[in-house]
């Protein structure tokens, strides 16, 4: 069928529902069962049908809904400082421009690619921030198919053509490992984020190569929660004291928190013992003891800068792609020369 033989009702029967549950799912209106929502924009993405809606052009037009769709486990998200951060300065644009955010969480990328098209499809955004890049990601080819105004959160490298704003990871890394380095470590780990997101993939190229001049160097895959940061710690820690790193360095906040409470279960001392550096520095850096060394950046600002590029994607007078400021070296309590 055609878009314009397609009707409300044709979704609805296809959907097993009624033509008001459509209206509520395509309308974000409360009372339905995610799953219901799911099956419905299965049935109108499948038919090829979208509503009538008054449109609102994009350019030069007012943009009321922004979203953002996250691949982590909610338990996880909120206790990752990262994204709360990120977030809040996200929604600091958006309130200067009276838009909302459209959050949602979801298991794949496959899956946001979908999501992204209905809710583009629905005219439920005008736009999107789509963030944890991946190789070959599918959502590259989905936004470039449907013309829908995305900012992506990566480096260029993973991002193909669309506008993208990032961190230099490589550049952090490699001053991380050069500044341990230098306070004479030569057994140095990194224990990194999940293996199959790029930015961790440029993290561990990085890391190799800075590290490739010491006597041992070791990196272990997680995914960024504290119970795995712990438990890589444990199997770093376990070794005897000539085979064990002398420092490591953590992809986020919350394992580097996780592996100072190791330390201190295996009886070593931080940092006499063993140093450790984290990524993502946040208030729980400072709320420990000793407090942690970091990598800082404004994540704050990180969040604003992704949705004012967003806005000028949108209405086409935006800076393009474009590096925030790379994360700098804070030196704290627990990095010190190994004995």
């Amino acid at each position: 069928m055609t878009t314009s033989r397609v009707t409300i009702k044709d979704v609805a029967a296809r959907a097993g529902v009624s033509k008001g549950a459509v209206s509520l799912a395509f309308n974000h209106k409360p009372g339905l069962s995610e799953a219901t929502r799911d099956r419905i924009f299965r049935a109108a993405r499948e038919l090829g049908w979208a509503p009538n809606l008054t449109a609102r052009t994009l350019a030069g037009s007012r943009v009321d809904v922004v979203g953002l769709a996250i691949c982590r486990p909610a338990r996880l998200l909120g206790l990752e400082p990262f994204y709360m951060e990120f977030i809040s300065g996200v929604e600091s644009v958006l309130t200067e421009h009276s838009c909302s955010l459209l959050l949602r969480l979801v298991r794949t990328v496959e899956e946001e690619a979908g999501l992204q098209d209905t809710w583009w499809r629905g005219r439920q955004i005008g736009g999107s921030i789509l963030v944890d890049f991946r190789a070959d990601d599918p959502r590259v080819a989905m936004a470039e198919r449907l013309g829908m105004p995305v900012v992506a959160v990566g480096h260029p490298s993973l991002t193909g053509g669309l506008t993208s704003v990032w961190t230099d990871d490589a550049t952090a890394v490699t001053e991380a490992v050069r500044y341990l380095a230098a306070l004479g470590h030569r057994r140095i780990a990194r224990v990194g984020g999940a293996a199959a997101l790029g930015h961790t993939a440029i993290r561990t190229a990085a890391f190799d190569e800075a590290a490739g001049a010491l006597a041992g160097a070791w990196q272990v895959a997680t995914d960024f929660s504290g119970d795995a940061g712990a438990r890589a710690t444990r199997s770093l820690l376990a070794a005897s004291p000539q085979d064990r790193p002398t420092a490591i360095v953590y992809d986020n906040d919350i394992m580097a928190v996780a592996g100072l409470a190791v330390a201190a279960e295996m009886g070593l001392r931080v940092p006499e013992d063993v140093s450790l550096l984290a990524w993502d520095d946040s208030q729980l850096c400072r709320l420990t003891h000793p407090t942690l060394s970091a990598m800082s950046h404004d994540v704050h600002g990180f969040g604003a800068e992704v949705a004012r590029t967003l806005f000028g994607v949108i209405m086409g007078d935006g800076a393009g792609s474009h590096p925030v400021p790379t994360p700098v070296l804070t030196p704290r309590g627990s990095t010190a020369p190994p004995r």
